[in-house]
């Protein structure tokens, strides 16, 4: 493979805070979005360091705060009232996010593995990913119980209980079993009953000791035992569970007492690639760590909440713990970059301890002191939202150095440029650009600016050649060579083609040069993750230094089958009808998310819809027939279409069919749009309106997409058998949104929307 280097000038790159243009030197790694990193990522956020790139590495887009959950689970809060958007947040702190899980750690190689994809490398890392329930203890609990963490698994599995319990009515008869003696369990006992209050539910907590809550004072012991009784749950001490069964827990006495739903609240237990490691742990396999929070083993490897230990403060497993090392998590990556003193931390030996007893009412234990009522609850939410508004409110952007500024630019929205296809140059300035050219250049200014063009050979099948390139728009750089490759690909699909070959081409932030190779190597294999599935070979490419990320590719392909006729973009006939197979919305879902207002989870939708191929689509389009097909990218979907309607053709469509992504609409809605938006809307020209229309919906028309979907035009008789065949596949959305019509004389109209 031959790579041709280069560099260009440095500027500024993007973000929702202003980022430093000097070269990126060293790499902190984030593992897990426990509350020491949301703390110690916001902490680190208001005083950057030159030359760190910080990555924050989590399953999921949404963190939970533990002391919410059981309000959660019992319904007095909403899921965003007790989730951390960690996608949000990274944005606002000019972070890296990736949506992965590792599975390995080599302290050697200062390497993370990710279950499947590639190993990521660090400088500095820190791990705070909490604990598990311990199930492997227990035969049979692993197979047939639900653990309370993960709490993404524990919320999915409670919502589709309490849909049934509640779905149902009073009618139903049903046991939930909840193992475990400590608050968790309790307060999970308590408020699924607390929601499932009038309904045939019984809840049975099974406490394998003579008494709940250990390490309580008697007083609140008390307490939490009447609470239980009045809610109806009956509390089983000594009930040891020696092996679980499909639907019921054999215990120790011999006894087999039924369940319909099991939830699992034991002792923690760490991941196991903690020990696999090779670092120092305890006895239950939790990163050993001195007082700075750092292994025994290696400085340069910090552990934090429930996955870690201090040795010479050992203390429970409870989230108040990893609240308090927050700060002094910040300050010792802080101090260990720059060379300075750390910091030791001595970990409370007394917390105050709250616990929700399903209704508004909770009971406090700190020592001797107990309280317990309607107050001690109101006490707890104040708290609770007191710390979660750190994660809502965040501070405005660092401010811009002042500078100049041109007159027409004064009371102009500074909206930063979007990535993706949301940078690209709108179609007018585009055409009026080749158009004029062309007249001064005819024989070799051809084309209407398509990026995909046919070269006829002589004897042999055309190929079909394309060039796309991305400005960064997501920041895991994995991720972003699937979409970078994706999206290129894409233009071989439109065309009924194949991928045979591709070439890169780079521009890398200004970095040192293991910092280059790494992310130089996470971009390639992502695209190669999507090139390898199809069988199209990365012969080269050329890389380059600059202000932000950019990365793109040349593509090759050759048609589908030997003898077959490629898909035109300009073949549709009066009578087709208009398939649509990938759902809208990346355009202003994207530049929602750059000003922090747009929701992680809506975010992954759309990430996950960027990473499917279109290659599927286009196979299918080809074997039913369709007449002409293009891929929906910067241009918007009406910018698409028009290109595709011959001047005697129009078309009609109905916004109330057309498939958007989740939160898409909404942020129309509010008036948020790509930075490319404005330039699409003027196609708009060509638009009438029939009847009353959605204004929001309407504007989706001019919504740029990234690896958007195919628009395929097929004729009516065959439509619904494609768009069927599309959703039985990996096309779950895909939608008839219009048809194809003549023109009728003198109407300078193109496309009708109802």
């Amino acid at each position: 493979m031959t790579w041709s280097p280069g560099r260009s000038p440095q500027g500024r790159g993007k973000g929702s805070r202003v980022q430093s243009t000097s070269e990126i030197r060293k790499d902190l790694v984030l593992v897990g979005g426990g509350h020491a990193h949301a703390l110690a990522l916001r902490m680190l956020a208001m005083k950057p360091i030159e030359g760190l790139r910080i990555t924050l590495v989590s399953p999921a887009s949404h963190t939970p705060y533990s002391g919410m959950l059981p309000g959660l689970v019992a319904g007095h809060y909403n899921f965003e009232q007790t989730h951390i958007d960690l996608a949000r947040l990274c944005q606002w702190a000019g972070v890296r996010f990736l949506t992965a899980e590792v599975t390995g750690l080599d302290p050697i190689a200062r390497q993370l593995s990710l279950a499947e994809r590639p190993p990521i490398d660090y400088d500095l890392v820190s791990i705070d990913i909490g604990s598990q329930p311990e199930l492997d203890t227990v035969p049979g609990a692993r197979a047939h119980a639900t653990p309370v963490k993960p709490v993404a698994d524990l919320w999915r599995r409670w919502q589709a209980l309490q849909g049934r319990v509640l779905a149902q009515g009073a009618a139903v008869d049903y046991r939930i079993a909840v193992v475990g003696g400590g608050a968790g369990s309790v307060e999970l006992a308590m408020a699924m009953a607390n929601r499932l209050t009038g309904k045939s539910v019984a809840v049975d907590l099974w406490c394998g000791g003579p008494q709940i809550l250990q390490n309580y004072n008697a007083r609140a012991c008390k307490m939490v035992m009447a609470a239980l009784r009045r809610q109806g749950i009956s509390t089983h001490l000594n009930a040891r569970v020696e092996r679980v069964e499909r639907d019921c827990l054999v215990m120790s006495d011999g006894a087999r007492p039924l369940y319909d739903e099991l939830f699992w609240c034991t002792g923690a237990a760490a991941a196991p690639w903690i020990a696999a490691s090779g670092l120092q742990t305890d006895g239950g396999g939790f990163l050993a760590v001195r007082d700075t929070l750092q292994s025994l083993d290696d400085e340069r490897v910090f552990g934090t909440g429930d996955i870690a230990t201090q040795v010479n403060h050992p203390r429970p497993k409870a989230g108040v713990y990893a609240v308090r090392q927050g700060p002094v998590l910040a300050h010792n990556l802080r101090a260990l970059l720059l060379d300075k003193p750390l910091r030791h931390h001595r970990p409370q030996r007394r917390f105050l301890s709250l616990v929700s007893l399903g209704g508004k009412q909770a009971t406090a234990d700190k020592g001797p002191f107990s309280a317990t009522g309607h107050w001690v609850w109101r006490w707890k939410d104040r708290i609770d939202r007191k710390f979660m508004s750190r994660f809502e409110d965040l501070p405005a952007s660092m401010p811009l150095a002042s500078r100049g500024r041109l007159p027409e630019l004064d009371g102009a929205k500074r909206q930063q440029p979007c990535g993706g296809c949301g940078a690209k140059v709108g179609a007018d300035a585009l055409g009026n650009a080749l158009a004029q050219l062309s007249l001064q250049y005819p024989e070799h200014c051809q084309g209407e600016g398509d990026d995909a063009a046919t070269i006829p050979r002589a004897g042999a099948s055309p190929v079909v050649q394309s060039l796309d390139v991305l400005r960064e728009m997501v920041a895991d750089p994995w991720q972003m060579g699937r979409i970078a490759a994706n999206h290129a690909l894409s233009d071989l699909y439109a065309c009924g083609a194949r991928p045979v070959s591709a070439l890169a081409a780079v521009t890398l932030p200004f970095a040192g040069s293991s910092i280059l190779q790494r992310e130089l190597r996470q971009l390639l294999a992502g695209a190669l993750h999507e090139f390898a599935a199809v069988d199209c070979v990365l012969n080269g490419g050329h890389s380059m230094q600059g202000p932000e990320l950019s990365l793109g590719f040349v593509v090759n392909g050759i048609p589908l089958a030997q003898g077959q006729h490629l898909l035109p973009k300009r073949g549709l006939a009066p009578g087709d009808l208009l398939v649509l197979t990938k759902p809208l919305g990346t355009g202003t879902l994207f530049a929602a998310h750059m000003q922090l207002l747009a929701d992680g989870r809506d975010i992954s939708v759309a990430v996950d819809a960027m990473l499917q191929s279109n290659a599927g689509a286009a196979e299918l389009a080809v074997a039913h027939g369709a007449s002409a097909c293009t891929d929906i990218t910067g241009f918007g979907l009406l910018g698409h279409l028009l290109e595709m309607l011959n001047t005697d053709r129009c078309a009609r469509l109905q916004l109330a069919q057309l498939p958007l992504l989740p939160g898409a609409l909404g942020q129309l809605r509010s008036g948020i749009v790509s930075t490319t938006h404005a330039a699409n809307a003027r196609a708009g020209e060509a638009l009438r309106r029939e009847g009353q229309v959605d204004e929001a919906r309407m504007q989706m028309l001019f919504d740029p997409q990234t690896s958007g979907g195919l628009l395929i035009g097929i004729a009516a008789d065959r439509a619904r058998a494609l768009r069927d065949a599309l959703r039985q596949g990996a096309y779950a959305q895909a939608e008839i949104i219009g048809e194809v019509a003549l023109r009728a004389p003198g109407d300078a109209l193109s496309v009708a929307v109802g």
